[in-house]
């Protein structure tokens, strides 16, 4: 077993394990840690504890320290380089003719590099572009292309739920999501009802698929009503209440309707 806690750079991104070493620390520390992409700053959003050796990636880096308000106005200033160099690279990309969308922009902690995020149809030859930021910017450049589904984990925006975006509020790594899932769930095979603002698959039709899978049934808490049972559902505004019985021959419902009202608050749905 080997001491960690976890690390989050960005908010919903995925979390990355790190020795705490000598330090105390508390879930919502603001660390200076040392990644593969240069010094980073993150914030702790796993307390210290104990994982399984084949849960981490060898060699375990360290948290060098807790970080200070100066740490946190220099990121501050970092993120309005990064507005600038954002319009900046925009501009490149517009003289070049490149058939590319710039996404997002970031510098690492120290300023030793600065990362260009972007989507594109195919390959693009960026490297006249790289030579011009590069003399710009006096740094290390990186273009980076990204598929549609971190696009829209980075613009974020609200789903066809009025919701939040899943990948935007809470989700750190995106998983497989196959049509498969919507046809066990009985879901609409229409592309706009299944299809998130991506253009791919709802992540969300993962989340009840245990459900429907017959191996995994017994192991559910939801109880879908089955033929026989009654279901009563509100109709309006004013509670009126519409009583079906789920018929045993083709499961649909079959609604005795009551146009009663509700008379106490419990019975509302």
């Amino acid at each position: 077993m080997i001491e960690v806690v976890g690390v989050r750079f960005k908010h919903a991104g995925k979390i990355y394990y790190f020795s705490p070493g000598d330090l105390t620390l508390a879930v919502s520390d603001k660390v200076i840690v040392e990644t593969a992409r240069g010094i980073e700053f993150g914030e702790l959003v796993i307390p210290s504890r104990q994982v399984a050796d084949e849960e981490v990636v060898l060699p375990l880096k360290q948290v060098m320290r807790k970080a200070t308000m100066a740490d946190e106005l220099f990121v501050e200033q970092n993120r309005t380089k990064e507005k600038d160099a954002f319009q900046i690279c925009l501009k490149k990309i517009s003289e070049h003719h490149l058939p590319m969308k710039l996404v997002d922009v970031e510098y690492t902690f120290d300023g030793n590099k600065i990362i260009f995020s972007f989507t594109a149809e195919g390959r693009v030859d960026f490297r006249e572009l790289v030579k011009d930021l590069a003399a710009i910017f006096r740094t290390r450049i990186e273009l980076r292309q990204i598929g549609v589904r971190d696009e829209a984990k980075m613009l974020g925006g609200v789903g066809s739920c009025g919701r939040i975006l899943c990948c935007t509020s809470f989700l750190g790594d995106f998983e497989p999501v196959s049509i498969r899932m919507a046809k066990d769930q009985k879901l609409s095979l229409n592309p706009t009802k299944i299809s998130g603002i991506c253009g791919r698959l709802m992540c969300c039709l993962k989340y009840e698929n245990g459900c429907y899978r017959s191996e995994d049934k017994d192991h559910c808490s939801r109880q879908n009503p089955q033929a026989g049972h009654k279901v009563i559902e509100v109709t309006d505004e004013h509670n009126t209440r519409a009583e079906s019985v789920l018929s045993k021959s083709d499961g649909k419902p079959q609604r005795n309707r009551k146009g009663e009202k509700s008379k106490e608050k419990s019975e509302k749905v």
